[in-house]
């Protein structure tokens, strides 16, 4: 039997996954991070993008979060999420106008938008998208 340490995915509205996981893939403020059991402790900013579980039984599961913190302890792993949502449970194409949207905003320079919120809007919708293009991959 593989190692494990157990896992909880939790945003403002609601915990969405809670469990025996082997690892934890996401995306720090520093880059790509792995997470094993027997991590050393870390709490670190995790941005906008998928979060990849590995499940006690070798399944995998994608998550979306739209930014928020990791908490590594010895025997649990914790992502405090802003948003967080299945992967399967994203709509594409909410997602997709939810980029373009934002690409528009700043585009038209004339519009009264402010920039740093439109910015922050686009890299959430194309961390959306990458998060669905993850899941489309992993089941083929």
């Amino acid at each position: 039997m593989a190692m494990t340490m157990h896992c909880d995915i939790v945003s403002a509205e609601e915990e969405i996954f809670s469990g025996r996981i082997q690892s934890l893939t996401l995306t720090g403020t520093l880059g790509e991070l792995g997470v094993m059991p027997g991590h050393a402790p870390l709490i670190t900013a995790i941005r906008p993008g998928p979060v990849r579980l590995r499940l006690d039984n070798g399944e995998e599961q994608v998550f979306f979060a739209s930014g928020g913190f990791l908490e590594v302890q010895p025997s649990v792993v914790t992502v405090l999420a802003d948003t967080a949502v299945r992967a399967e449970d994203i709509d594409e194409a909410a997602a997709a106008e939810a980029q373009d949207a934002a690409r528009r905003a700043l585009e038209d320079r004339a519009a009264d938008v402010e920039f740093s919120l439109a910015a922050a809007q686009l890299a959430e919708a194309m961390a959306r998208q990458r998060t669905v293009e993850e899941l489309r991959r992993r089941r083929r």
